[in-house]
Order: C-alpha cells, then sequence, then structure tokens
C-alpha cells in the first residue's frame, strides 16, 4: 500500500509540473530557447486564417490556406498600433 501510495503521489507531482510548466507561471520558461512564436491566429473559415508570428525578432503576417503560405506583410516589433512596414512576396507549394 506505501509503495502504491508513494508512486500516485510521484505521478501527480510530474503532472503538475509539466502543467507549470506548459501553462502556469513557468511557461515563459519552456519558451524562451523557441526561434519562431506564434502571437495570435485568427481562423477566416474553410482551412483558412491569418497567424501573427515572431521569428528571429521579426513579426510577420501571414495567409495560410491548406496548401498556401503568403507572406501578407512584415510588422514593426512594437505591435498592432504601428502598422506594417512592407508587403512582400507569396510563397507556395506548401505541402499539407
Amino acid at each position: 500500500m506505501n509503495v502504491f501510495l508513494a508512486t500516485l503521489i510521484v505521478l501527480a507531482l510530474v503532472a503538475a509540473l509539466a502543467w507549470l510548466v506548459r501553462r502556469g507561471p513557468l511557461a515563459h520558461l519552456a519558451a524562451k530557447g523557441k526561434v519562431v512564436a506564434v502571437e495570435t491566429a485568427i481562423p477566416l473559415g474553410d482551412r483558412r486564417s491569418l497567424v501573427v508570428i515572431t521569428v528571429e525578432g521579426r513579426r510577420l503576417l501571414l495567409g495560410m490556406t491548406q496548401t498556401h503560405i503568403s507572406l501578407v506583410t512584415e510588422l514593426r516589433a512594437g505591435g498592432p498600433s504601428d502598422g506594417p512596414v512592407r508587403a512582400t512576396e507569396s510563397v507556395s507549394g506548401v505541402q499539407s
């Protein structure tokens, strides 16, 4: 009975730590080493969406469909109120 209780406590502690790292106050530690981060994703319907990502300090607005990803614009690093920097090209041929 003591072994079962000890195993149950250890599993509960591991689950609690995993939750803290993914969703709780320790989440910023897990995200610190990521090169690409999704800031916002807005579904537009029928497997289409607009996504704001951060890559190496650059904020990009992407238009995404099931088979196509387009770089709509590069956003300023300050936030959404600063507006776009410039419009750029489209990238096609992305496999889903």
